[in-house]
């Protein structure tokens, strides 16, 4: 089971262990991590589930495919780090990922 690590925009730390195939996003709203809104609830609609990959992470990570870098357009305070939540699909090789939740949501 990986761990998982949200760090919302206060500094509160969400340390949590996740199944592999759940996306961050699915974790953080079931954790109610603050500031991740997930209006789409995951369709890569919307971009109000934005976060920041760790420096350390984002090679492993990737960059965003095409439809999710068009909608973090529509996001705030984008970043070369940022990624959509919902499409970071948890996996073993991702075992202590850390993510940043921006200051505000789009």
């Amino acid at each position: 089971m990986p761990k998982l690590t949200i760090v919302a925009f206060d500094g509160t730390r969400f340390d949590l262990d996740v199944d592999q195939g759940s996306t961050v996003m699915e974790n953080a709203v079931r954790n109610s991590v603050p500031g991740i809104e997930a209006e789409c609830g995951g369709a890569c609609a919307c971009a109000t589930c934005h976060v920041y990959v760790d420096e350390a992470w984002t090679e492993q990570v990737g960059q965003p495919e095409a439809m999710e870098e068009d909608m973090l357009d529509f996001a705030f305070d984008v970043r070369p780090t940022s990624r959509l939540s919902c499409q970071i699909r948890m996996k073993a090789v991702y075992d202590g990922l850390v993510v940043h939740v921006p200051e505000r949501q789009a």
